[in-house]
């Protein structure tokens, strides 16, 4: 017989086995006294299990989570999981209400955890996420887009020398997985240090909706919480393809300045030598062709056409195995993406 699960304690607010409640914390006022609060929906399960945490918009431009996540709460399914869902739309209030990637006071919120009771703007609300959200988690999956005017093809980051971080970038079903090292200050070193795991899923462009990114994105969150047995699996379920494991990943920068024309896209296979595109000259006939300086699959670029000497162009990512096989790989899980279909009892418009 499954164990029953016990209330919990979230940000002062008891949450009951088998209760749905969205929970309201005070993040910090703006210069008009306003309220601004973080918004956490909690799915508490009757039977005990892991607590998985879903975010998004630590960075505030970054909207695909923000439907992934708007989405998944009409999931009619996840009022029947063991363990706890925890889900949190928008971290960064202020930056999405700006649409703005930092806070009021210009930094990255992704950059300041654990965080300070007493310390700047964002080192407070790192230390209010972390003490409220963060502390009551098992597993957390982290989702963002690519910078502004850049675009990321859907992919995993995660430390794959966590056995259960790697396991979870596996079920997620991404197209590919990068062997991301942690980052000081970020959410993800954050709970690595206090034994939690996290994955992060990144794809599509900052201010922009990407409908396989967020088809992808909704896809994948299920299929992490069939993989922690939170929800039964499938009655018919699918051979899941394995995602292509990038070793080692590096951005291609622009050596001079001028306008940016792209002769290539993302997911595309490049060998080394390979013409990617030009930076030109604005007023002449003066060119300059980017190379790729090795083989691999393109799983992010630059959007914007105008671009200064050392400006990022293209994130190349690098394989063990053969970019062709790579490629094909990634195509294949790309379709099955595209082909998905959801089951009946998810209550989605515009899908």
């Amino acid at each position: 017989m499954a164990q029953q699960n016990q209330p919990i304690e979230i940000a002062g607010c008891i949450v009951k086995p088998g209760e749905r409640k969205t929970i309201h914390v005070d993040l910090a006022r703006l210069y008009t006294n306003t309220h601004l609060d973080l918004d956490i929906e909690v799915i508490h399960g009757r039977r005990a299990g892991p607590t998985l945490m879903v975010c998004a918009a630590i960075h505030g431009d970054e909207l695909n989570g923000v439907e992934i996540c708007r989405q998944l709460l009409k999931y009619k399914s996840l009022q029947r999981i063991a363990g706890t869902l925890i889900i949190v739309p928008v971290v960064n209030i202020f930056g999405f209400i700006q649409q703005s990637r930092y806070l009021p006071d210009r930094r990255d919120l992704n950059r300041c955890f654990p965080g300070s009771e007493k310390g700047s703007l964002a080192s407070r609300i790192a230390y209010i996420f972390r003490t409220q959200v963060l502390t009551h988690c098992t597993h957390v999956l982290d989702l963002h887009t690519g910078a502004i005017h850049r675009s990321n093809m859907p992919q995993i980051r995660a430390n794959l020398d966590n056995p259960e971080a790697k396991e979870m970038a596996d079920a997620f079903g991404a197209p590919v997985v990068i062997d991301s090292k942690l980052r000081d200050g970020s959410l993800r070193q954050c709970a690595d240090e206090a034994g939690i795991s996290l994955i992060l899923y990144e794809a599509g462009e900052a201010l922009r909706f990407d409908d396989r990114a967020i088809r992808g994105g909704i896809r994948g969150v299920l299929n992490v919480i069939r993989y922690l047995k939170m929800l039964p699996p499938l009655k018919r379920p699918k051979k899941v393809l394995a995602p292509v494991v990038a070793n080692s990943s590096a951005w291609i920068r622009a050596n001079s300045d001028g306008v940016f024309r792209s002769v290539v896209s993302v997911g595309q296979r490049v060998s080394k030598g390979q013409p990617m595109g030009i930076v030109a000259s604005p007023f002449g006939s003066q060119e300059e062709e980017v190379i790729a300086p090795n083989s691999g699959i393109i799983i992010g670029r630059n959007n914007i056409p105008v671009v200064n000497e050392g400006d990022a162009l293209y994130h190349l990512a690098r394989f063990e195995s053969s970019s062709l096989a790579a490629e094909k790989q990634v195509g294949r899980i790309t379709e099955e993406i595209e082909a998905h279909q959801w089951p009946e009892d998810v209550d989605l418009k515009y899908q």
